[in-house]
């Protein structure tokens, strides 16, 4: 492996698992790239007061910032797989957790350290490239989504991805038709498909109940 492979090996560990320095760092540009996508999932959720709310893999913490704002009242879980991301997310709102609004929890999608049907509203974004197994993983998020609960996923074009030499480096990139089989066969019916951004770069937003 050549100089420019291991540096982007190494950028791509660090964007599925972000740690030390360099994983503070990513978290910061992810919170910066995907602010368009983060914050058109959580308008979709359109959360209600009171509500329960969960972000999977939140990264540099943007989407658990909006998902307080809009939940007035309510409870916001985030898992991460990243001690890195979740120390990150404690030093950045403490009052929210001493308040009993916002709980971390160190976790995968494949394996959601929640309850059963404890969750109204699901998001999350640019993670299912870190995913091995789609289904198990979506099966996950339709035993912790309560009945009618909703799920925004976000992800980046997979063609536009393709593109990139990042991604050649263990991303896991699936036809958003696959995907949206697999919401459907883990019990999560699919609403509406809706694309943020511009041009063939748009990423895709899948808005599904369960």
């Amino acid at each position: 492996m050549g100089p420019r492979d291991t540096l982007l090996a190494g950028l791509a560990r660090q964007l599925g698992h972000p740690s030390g320095i360099a994983g503070r760092a990513v978290g910061r540009i992810l919170n910066r790239r995907n602010r368009g996508t983060v914050t058109a999932a959580v308008e979709a959720l359109e959360l209600q007061p009171g509500e329960t709310a969960l972000d999977i893999g939140f990264g540099g913490g943007l989407g658990l910032d909006l998902l307080l704002r809009a939940a007035a009242g309510g409870t916001v879980h985030g898992v991460d797989v990243s001690d890195t991301m979740i120390a990150k997310a404690r030093a950045a709102f403490p009052q929210n957790i001493a308040a009993g609004r916002l709980r971390l929890h160190r976790g995968s999608m494949s394996a959601l350290p929640l309850e059963d049907a404890s969750m109204a509203a699901v998001i999350t974004v640019n993670t299912v490239y870190f995913v091995a197994d789609l289904d198990g993983a979506f099966a996950e998020v339709t035993r912790v989504l309560a009945p009618g609960g909703r799920f925004v996923l976000g992800i980046g074009d997979p063609d536009a991805m393709a593109a990139t030499q990042v991604t050649d480096h263990g991303f896991h990139l699936r036809p958003v038709a696959e995907i949206e089989t697999a919401l459907g066969e883990a019990g999560l019916i699919l609403r509406r498909h809706e694309r943020v951004g511009e041009g063939t770069r748009a990423a895709h937003l899948l808005v599904a109940n369960r």
